[in-house]
């Protein structure tokens, strides 16, 4: 690869798009357009309308590239998660918009490098230290690499396997979601993929030197584009990639304590283990409280969440039976217990066994059961399970789930990322770290 790639990032999906083009762009048919505008679905669902005209799909690319943008307006953030708003959002490069599944998708089309300042501002701060950020720019570009790299091949978007366990008679959903689902562009712009949000999100100068001095680096292994999946925190222990997204291994995306000793940690895919750690406060370098420190990896909206390496949830019988029935369309009655069957290298629980008066279920991977038992997503699947008061059937008031990290805790955790950063760790000693013997590859 002699030059960097464009990546296709979905922005907004919508019925109706309002935009305004900053600068002059190149629109269909090659005119000249500057201005506002909103493109609206027609009623039948295949096509749209900009003023007068009908389109199926069209695109508006700047006359000039460094000066011109666009905004678009109303763009979600946050999707699904707790901290879920609204705001608007300006971008570099081409505009796209097409129809899909009866809406409207906005699409921008940008060079990596670019995608890659927007990407480092979003998930980073300025205080952050050189190393981190350097750290990050490589991690974020291997992966979005890698998405492009497979954007023409087959896509498996969901994998459900419904089955009945010898060991455990029952119906089950073994579930996950990964990033390929996107049919229209490379990956989408929010937490599921990548935070990008655009030039409005770049304030200063650094995170453009983080990427400039890492242009073109990326990790590699064996020859092969790393998938540089990362999170807020691990908890404590580095999770494996199978245990939340397809089954085949991924070698450098192993088991690990995330502190000065890397080999010192508990088994904890065993119950016992895994409750005295998740229960207890062992050191890790993403067990800090810095303020400081937090804010380089959290943006305001993330530090309305208080906890991060450990956490309390509290959740009444008639909640969690409610968030069945909406989250996964079953209704087991009242719930009698949560037993978690297995877990992953960092204590995440894989496969959860719900227990109700009208039978049971076993749902997994960790993604279904962070959404099965929330209304957004709980921090993660890393928590051991305590019954409230049983009444004389049997049946507790309520569980109380005490759980450790946040996000899926594979790759790189950020939090843990800061402060070997701030302790004089280089960009490549954190991401050997993270990475077991990946290499560190200058692609183009």
């Amino acid at each position: 690869m002699n030059q960097q790639p464009q990546v296709k990032v979905g922005i907004l999906s919508a019925p109706s798009i309002r935009f305004t083009l900053t600068g002059l762009y190149e629109g269909p048919e090659r005119e000249l357009m500057s201005g506002s505008f909103e493109a609206r679905i027609c009623d039948s669902g295949l096509s749209f309308t900009i003023g007068e005209k009908k389109y199926t799909s069209v695109e508006f690319n700047p006359t000039a590239y460094i000066g011109d943008t666009f905004e678009l307006e109303g763009v979600t953030i946050g999707v699904d998660f707790h901290w879920q708003r609204k705001e608007n959002q300006r971008f570099r490069g081409a505009l796209r918009i097409v129809v899909a599944d009866g809406k409207l998708t906005a699409i921008n089309i940008v060079d990596v490098e670019d995608y890659l300042v927007s990407v480092i501002s979003s998930e980073m701060s300025s205080t952050s230290s050189l190393a981190l950020l350097r750290a990050h720019a490589v991690i974020s570009r291997s992966w979005v690499l890698s998405m492009i790299s497979r954007s023409d091949k087959p896509l498996a978007s969901a994998t459900s396997r419904p089955d009945v366990r010898a060991l455990n008679p029952g119906p089950s959903l073994i579930s996950y979601r990964d990033r390929e689902d996107h049919l229209n562009f490379d990956v989408c712009a929010d937490d599921h993929c990548q935070r990008y949000q655009g030039v409005s999100r770049v304030s200063t100068p650094v995170a453009a030197g983080a990427v400039a001095d890492t242009h073109g680096e990326v990790l590699t292994y064996r020859g092969e584009l790393c998938d540089t999946r990362f999170s807020k925190c691990c908890g404590g222990v580095f999770e494996r990639f199978e245990t939340c997204w397809d089954d085949k291994p991924r070698p450098y995306l192993q088991a690990r304590r995330d502190g000065v000793n890397p080999l010192d940690y508990p088994d904890l895919t065993r119950e016992e283990d895994a409750r005295q750690w998740i229960l207890g406060n062992p050191e890790a370098f993403c067990n800090t409280a810095d303020k400081r420190i937090l804010s380089q990896v959290l943006n305001g909206y993330d530090r309305e969440t208080p906890d991060f390496y450990r956490w309390t949830e509290r959740l009444s019988r008639e909640k969690i039976a409610g968030l069945l029935r909406d989250r996964l369309d079953r209704d087991l009655g009242d719930i009698i217990d949560l037993v978690p069957l297995t877990r992953g290298t960092s204590g995440r629980i894989r496969e959860l066994k719900i227990i109700g008066t009208n039978g049971e279920l076993t749902i997994g991977k960790e993604l279904t059961i962070r959404r099965a038992l929330s209304e957004s997503h709980l921090y993660s699947s890393a928590f051991v399970v305590e019954a409230g008061k049983r009444d004389s059937d049997g049946i507790p008031d309520a569980f109380t789930l005490y759980g450790a990290g946040w996000g899926h805790g594979v790759g790189l955790c950020q939090i843990g990322a800061a402060i070997m950063g701030e302790r004089g760790y280089t960009y490549d000693e954190i991401l050997r770290h993270y990475y077991i013997d990946a290499d560190l590859t200058r692609l183009y």
